[in-house]
């Protein structure tokens, strides 16, 4: 077997970095310690920063991630032009945009997209196009049905529905309501996932779905419990998310129906911000690592934040999405022949990615080359609020979604997880 020496030297640096210092000296690319200077590779990204709520982490890591590469060689000398645009939640700006970066910016990669609308809008251009998007956060349905598009996190409906596999599982629920975005393919598809596990395994399920920019929470709220759930099921912005749980505890529903979200609400500012009333009430799932994992990846992806992202930049999971997209980028750009970088030479590349290794992830990610859609991320932690801190309360579990069963099917013909 031949031995990867570059993977061999990258990973002794985490190792290392690990073991002496926490978020010790970041490690990028070939860590030359010399900036790129070569023509910049163009990289594309568009997310959702203005709207109802900011979900631009993943592009700001995945940036802060670039920037390290570039600081330290780049791709091969090349350093990469990262350009990212705001589609402020509008389907038809998201689409302008797309339009921009790939047809006259000429970007011959996405990476780190991170939106609620811009799947839908662009999924059959970029297959057009003939560009690929390695996303950080897939939101809608379009990002797992897609020729063209992999998303790095697990998505809205497999991180909701690992939580309702862990409130079946540990916490004996039998009967839940779902609160969804009323977003198009968001929303119902995340929530109607819940309705066909309850169909499969025999629980009682209710929908909910609410306009994340206007709704009343207390009205919201009030409405799932009037059925008296064992749990409450959101999958939600963290920023609508909060809002829902300090109307609950108004009413007192934190005493009597546990909640638990998709990995939306994993943020270690979430347990303090809620306070000490939900103590053991509140669960996530979380589509990667600890956030404050002790782990090689999970410390360069910190050690990157501190020393290349700004310090108001979040250390949430979409932030690990971003910063695992970037890095599975660069994996497939420094296979290739930095004078033949192109969108076809690029997109033969990414296709051939089949076991790229982080402990950020719970098991090795793949494009799935051939492939009508892209999943790859499906195995899944829960975490609790306690003591105004996230504790992890569970392994890596595969998440219940019956969805996925061409995915799992996929994975055991080719010998994948």
């Amino acid at each position: 077997m031949p031995i990867d020496l570059r993977g061999l030297a990258i990973g002794l640096f985490l190792t290392l970095i690990s073991a002496f210092s926490a978020h010790a000296a970041a490690s990028c690319g070939d860590n030359t310690g010399k900036p790129a200077t070569g023509e910049p590779i163009v990289i594309g990204a568009i997310t959702g920063k203005t709207g109802p709520d900011d979900f631009s982490n993943s592009t700001k890591a995945a940036k802060a991630y670039f920037d390290c590469l570039n600081a330290n060689g780049g791709i091969n000398g090349r350093p990469v032009k990262y350009l990212v645009e705001d589609d402020q939640w509008n389907p038809e700006i998201a689409a302008q945009l797309a339009a921009k970066l790939v047809n006259d910016e000429k970007a011959v990669l996405m990476v780190g997209n991170s939106s609620f609308v811009e799947c839908g809008a662009n999924a059959d251009f970029y297959k057009k196009a003939g560009i690929l998007v390695l996303a950080g956060v897939g939101v809608p349905r379009e990002c797992y049905f897609a020729e063209n598009y992999a998303p790095a996190n697990a998505g809205p409906r497999v991180s909701m529905l690992g939580a309702m596999g862990y409130a079946l599982d540990k916490l004996n629920a039998k009967s839940v309501v779902c609160i969804g975005p009323n977003i198009p393919n968001v929303g119902t598809w995340s929530c109607d996932g819940v309705m066909l596990l309850a169909k499969e395994k025999g629980f009682a399920a209710q929908t909910i779905l609410m306009d994340p920019g206007s709704a009343d929470a207390t009205s919201i709220i009030l409405q799932a419990a009037s059925s008296k759930p064992d749990v409450i099921v959101l999958g939600l912005p963290k920023g609508v998310t909060v809002p829902l749980l300090t109307a609950a505890e108004e009413q007192g529903l934190n005493q009597s129906i546990t909640f638990l979200s998709a990995a939306s609400a994993y943020d270690l500012s979430v347990p303090s911000t809620i306070g000490a009333g939900w103590a053991g009430k509140f669960y996530v799932n979380m589509e990667f690592n600890d956030l404050n994992a002790q782990t090689p990846d999970n410390q360069n992806w910190l050690a990157v934040m501190d020393q290349y992202g700004q310090k108001s930049d979040p250390r949430d999971t979409f932030a690990q999405a971003g910063y695992l997209a970037a890095r599975i980028a660069e994996k497939a750009l420094m296979t290739l022949d930095p004078a033949k970088i192109n969108r076809e030479t690029v997109s033969a590349a990414v296709r051939q990615i089949k076991d790229f290794k982080s402990d950020i992830f719970c098991a090795p990610w793949y494009f799935g080359d051939g492939q009508p859609r892209h999943n790859a991320n499906s195995t899944t932690r829960m975490a609790v609020a306690e003591g105004g801190k996230w504790k992890v309360v569970s392994d890596c579990a595969p998440s219940p979604d019956p969805e996925l069963k061409d995915i799992r099917a996929f994975e055991k013909s080719a010998g994948i997880n």
